[in-house]
């Protein structure tokens, strides 16, 4: 479960870098260890997560907050109006019966960070401008302050973020 012994981790790194794909492929594996992995997807962006004219949609366009749907297989809840610490908190009890949790994206807020990078995208690793990156996912040479791990090591990959998120790393 997780406590406030067990950190989430950001998987950060900038735009088609392979933050989703990574998470992805580690889901799995910490599932396969029985690790129950809760994730969050942050975007600094606006997007529309529903669809206009649907009843949900219709709600939260009345003003309803929280708003949410629930169908045999998948429920859905929408905050309105939120800032993102509210945000946070309000989606924090979910994620309690989680071993980890990893949230995808969320670069500008505290907490423990890890890059995913890529060389062929030619960006420099954010990693190089921040202090507050722990480590860099890649299989690309790069010569940095913090450690790099490789990217095709998924079993690696999952036991570094296990020992950040115990605060062990």
């Amino acid at each position: 479960m997780i406590s406030r012994a067990t950190a989430p981790i950001h998987i950060v790194g900038r735009r088609h870098h392979g933050k989703t794909t990574l998470i992805a492929r580690l889901i799995p594996r910490f599932s396969s260890r029985g690790i129950r992995v809760g994730t969050i997807k942050h975007s600094s962006h606006f997007h529309e997560l529903d669809t206009e004219g649907k009843a949900t949609y219709q709600h939260r366009e009345a003003g309803a907050s929280p708003v949410a749907a629930i169908t045999r297989g998948l429920s859905a809840v929408y905050l309105h109006d939120l800032s993102d610490q509210d945000c946070y908190d309000k989606l924090m009890p979910l994620f309690d019966d989680c071993d980890l949790l990893l949230i995808e994206g969320d670069l500008e807020r505290k907490g423990v960070k890890v890059e995913v990078w890529r060389k062929g995208l030619n960006t420099a690793p954010l990693a190089s401008e921040r202090t507050d990156i722990r480590a860099v996912i890649t299989d690309d040479p790069v010569d940095l302050a913090v450690p790099v791990w490789p990217r095709a090591d998924l079993d690696c990959i999952a036991d570094r973020l296990l020992e950040l998120a115990r605060g062990r790393g």
